[in-house]
């Protein structure tokens, strides 16, 4: 009894060391490579209009509410300590079937204490559209094959089953509706604020009232994804652009060239969480309008009058020791992004995980944490709120990132 008692306290007095060590001192890399962004708190700060975040998510299903660790972390960065409650929610439908559901819009408004200060935070959630798709795998979780697994190999099948199984979902007759799920997610965001949010409504988005153009000149838009919910975004964001100048579509609804107009004035930010772009890329038909940066979005471009947005920035964040994210090449934008989006790329490349010592042999570091780690990485927190400039950088990023600025 002694000796096991002996043989518990030096376990213990190892694990604590380590986790003394850890506290201590975070290793962990931080590259940046950027002209510099802005975070939200510079548009939080305006004067005028509304700050509004979408939220889209990626492979793995999902229940609403799945962002609120981000949210939480976000609102503590940014000084918003002030949750208005309840928070409101909707359903997505299909303009061309309004009875088809395509997915849960859930919003929530963070406020400063004197409520001098306000952001809106619009939550998609579109596992409903692929959950069906998913019943054909449904039969691998039972235990009438699960338990002939070993635990930890279990584990990995059910996520596999799960979560590798969107993005083939995605690429198959479903990938049109998780695009309209974001479009009108999108739509929403720009006609409704809090106080006109129609909680519970089940109908489609009308994005050509005066309200929503209006919105659409003042208010600021920024979008966070998560590694499939990147390429979904990017690829309902490039299906607008094409439809926006389709001739036969700008005759069936006149009000859209007003919003095109107002849109073309905007600049987007896309902070993508575990960015898949590059992988997601593999096998897919490209935009219609590639390599023609100049001519879309240049004042002095020939085609500039028909460019999307002013400009759009894709922050994106990888962890080398992810196995599913990527960084985003140089010329990558130019050969695989419509050049009507007029596109902007920084990457982030950081660890999530913590890279661990395997008894001197060799190193590792735990790949669900770098896929998944994200939404409460203090860094990437602070790089959403506060961004990247030489005048609003965080103390966590001066002391803990280097940044290697771009120049044009």
């Amino acid at each position: 009894m002694l000796f096991l008692a002996g043989c518990s306290s030096f376990g213990k007095g190892i694990v604590q060391g380590l986790l003394d060590k850890s506290e201590e001192e975070d290793t962990r890399a931080c590259q940046i490579w950027s002209k510099g962004f802005s975070g939200i708190d510079v548009s939080i700060d305006r004067k005028e209009g509304k700050t509004k975040v979408l939220m889209v998510h990626g492979v793995g299903h999902h229940l609403p509410g799945y962002s609120t660790i981000l949210l939480e972390k976000l609102a503590r960065e940014l000084n918003l300590p002030v949750m208005e409650s309840p928070y409101k929610e909707l359903t997505l439908t299909d303009p061309d079937s309004p009875s088809k559901n395509l997915g849960n819009l859930r919003l929530n408004r963070l406020l400063s204490k004197d409520r001098s200060r306000e952001l809106l935070f619009y939550e998609l959630t579109w596992s409903s559209i692929s959950q069906s798709e998913k019943e054909v795998l449904a039969y691998d979780n039972s235990g009438q094959y699960s338990f002939r697994r070993a635990k930890i190999n279990d584990i990995l099948k059910k996520f596999s089953n799960d979560a590798i199984a969107d993005p083939l979902i995605y690429l198959g007759e479903k990938q049109e509706d998780i695009q309209k799920s974001v479009t009108e997610s999108s739509c929403w965001m720009t006609a409704h604020g809090w106080s006109d949010f129609p909680s519970g409504a089940h109908k489609p988005c009308n994005a050509f009232t005066s309200a929503a153009l209006a919105n659409a000149e003042k208010d600021d838009q920024i979008i966070i994804s998560h590694s499939l919910g990147s390429r979904i975004t990017i690829d309902a964001l490039q299906r607008v652009a094409m439809l926006i100048n389709d001739k036969k579509i700008r005759e069936d609804y006149p009000d859209l060239e007003k919003l095109h107009r107002v849109i073309q004035d905007r600049e987007i930010t896309i902070f993508m969480l575990s960015n898949q772009l590059p992988l997601l890329q593999l096998g897919r038909s490209l935009p219609e309008v590639l390599n023609e940066h100049e001519k879309y979005c240049s004042v002095q471009g020939s085609h500039y009058s028909q460019r999307f947005a002013n400009q759009t920035h894709i922050v994106a964040f990888s962890d080398p020791n992810d196995i599913l994210s990527y960084a985003i090449p140089e010329d990558f934008k130019d050969k695989y992004l419509d050049s009507r989006m007029c596109t902007t790329v920084s990457n982030i490349s950081l660890n999530i995980a913590n890279v661990v010592d395997v008894f001197g042999f060799s190193d590792i570091a735990n790949p669900m944490e770098a896929h998944l780690g994200y939404d409460h990485d203090e860094r990437v927190v602070a790089l959403i709120a506060h961004g990247l400039s030489n005048q609003n950088r965080a103390p966590v990023i001066e002391e803990r990132c280097n940044w290697i600025e771009l120049a044009d």
